[in-house]
């Protein structure tokens, strides 16, 4: 199984002058699911290269198994610093999708256009797509085969409007997740606060926040076995 990581190449968080980017257990944790399934993953970002990490996402409240072992990796950082260029990608092959959160996606893969039509594409060739935390904002702009957002009518989750606040954010970021998901017609739910909460709708699975990654990656996994 070819499995695609899509990483964000967004390093600003909005005009704080704070540095963003992708959040490091999203990564780490369903990378070494899909590595340790037998899978060969695909790292790719909109600018291609390395992707800018979350600084905050290296704090040592943070840390978890999969990022000490993402940090002693030496061939896991090689591949994360030269990741393809997502233009260049083609979902035909790839057996799933999965996004890694941090605030970076919410800026430039929500608007990607090729990260738009990959979606969309993996989601019409049944394939499993695992979008966690912020990274479910990536699917703003996604359409259905119809025409209408591909959300509407669908279990999903992402990062709560309350967990935002307590990140202290809510004015900074460019939308909330949680009320463009319901903007746009889905079923939303969600469990408490950074708790673990998994929404599966056929093959769109997403994740709530960090401590969510994990469980998005295994269903995924469970789709494609």
């Amino acid at each position: 199984m070819n499995v695609l990581m899509v990483l964000t190449s967004h390093d600003k968080l909005g005009d704080t002058g704070l540095k963003t980017g992708f959040w490091l257990e999203e990564f780490a944790s369903p990378f070494y699911r899909f590595k340790d399934s037998g899978f060969n993953v695909t790292l790719a970002s909109p600018a291609g290269g390395q992707p800018p990490l979350d600084p905050s996402s290296e704090q040592a409240d943070f840390q978890t198994a999969a990022t000490e072992r993402f940090n002693q990796d030496q061939q896991a950082k090689q591949q994360l610093a030269t990741t393809k260029v997502l233009a260049e990608i083609d979902q035909a092959d790839y057996d799933a999708i999965f996004y890694p959160g941090g605030h970076g996606p919410l800026w430039d893969l929500t608007n990607d256009a090729h990260s738009i039509a990959l979606i969309e594409a993996f989601y019409q060739a049944n394939k499993p797509v695992g979008l966690v935390c912020h990274a479910p904002g990536a699917l703003k702009n996604v359409k259905a085969a119809d025409g209408t957002p591909l959300v509407a009518g669908k279990k999903v989750t992402g990062f709560t409007n309350s967990e935002e606040a307590a990140v202290q954010l809510t004015d900074i970021v460019p939308f909330l997740v949680e009320d463009m998901l319901q903007e746009n017609g889905a079923l939303y739910g969600k469990g408490d606060d950074w708790s673990s909460y998994l929404a599966v709708d056929d093959n769109l699975i997403t994740g709530q926040n960090p401590a969510s990654s994990e469980v998005v990656a295994d269903e995924m996994i469970k789709q494609l076995s």
